[in-house]
């Protein structure tokens, strides 16, 4: 296991990403975020496109995840689905690329998840992380090279487990079944959550929204204060 990969067991990765309705969109704050991310701790940071992924790369020394979602047509929005979208990531800093290892697209005559994985190691000889969404996924991703298997997708595709919890049964799963370092990631909103990830055996853990999108943030709280009767 290289030194990049090395740094990132046991710790916190956050996901620094925003969409144009967050209030925070723009490489500058998503740049900022990444640095207020490290000094508080985190072990790197996954960032998506590539103003952001450059601009974090120029703010911080910790290691980037990074990734390009593109909106393919019939599909919808893909991790990283090709080659030349790696080569993109790549050539704007990433240490580390993420790729979208579900069985989605196949059927379309696009590289499966193994193929893809496979051509990224190749060509740019840079680590990679397979999205997956089903413990099936996760180890075909494993047996195809992926450096990290993450639970990304989990619950985000129609087949897989729907559930507004993390994926803990998941994460359990994979541990105990393949030798890839499992990485922790989706709908992890405490510390007690992402802790218990690592007691479980995953090698690291992903927090996005919970830390970096304020404007969700708030809304569970406004969410949950609603119809509540304060004291007269």
């Amino acid at each position: 296991m290289n030194n990049v990969l090395s740094s990132l067991r046991g710790g916190l990765i956050v996901s620094c990403q925003a969409s144009p309705d967050d209030g925070l969109y723009g490489s500058e704050v998503m740049a900022m975020m990444a640095q207020a991310a490290a000094l508080g701790g985190a072990v790197a940071v996954r960032a998506n496109g590539v103003e952001d992924i450059t601009a974090i790369r120029r703010a911080i020394t910790l290691p980037v995840i990074g990734i390009l979602k593109q909106h393919l047509p019939g599909l919808g929005v893909r991790i990283t689905p090709s080659l030349e979208a790696a080569r993109v990531v790549a050539s704007a800093g990433a240490d580390i690329i993420a790729v979208d290892a579900t069985r989605r697209g196949a059927e379309e005559g696009r590289a499966t998840a193994a193929e893809l994985i496979r051509q990224v190691r190749d060509a740019l000889g840079i680590p990679v992380m397979a999205d997956i969404s089903t413990l099936n996924e996760g180890l075909a991703a494993g047996q195809a090279g992926a450096d990290l298997v993450a639970t990304t997708l989990s619950g985000y595709t129609a087949y897989s487990r729907q559930q507004r919890e993390p994926d803990f049964a998941l994460v359990e799963a994979l541990v105990a079944a393949t030798a890839s370092p499992v990485i922790a990631e989706g709908r992890i909103a405490s510390p007690e959550a992402a802790r218990r990830m690592l007691e479980l055996g995953a090698f690291a853990v992903v927090v996005g929204s919970m830390i970096t999108r304020p404007r969700w943030i708030t809304q569970q709280y406004v969410s949950a204060l609603d119809g509540a009767h304060p004291p007269e």
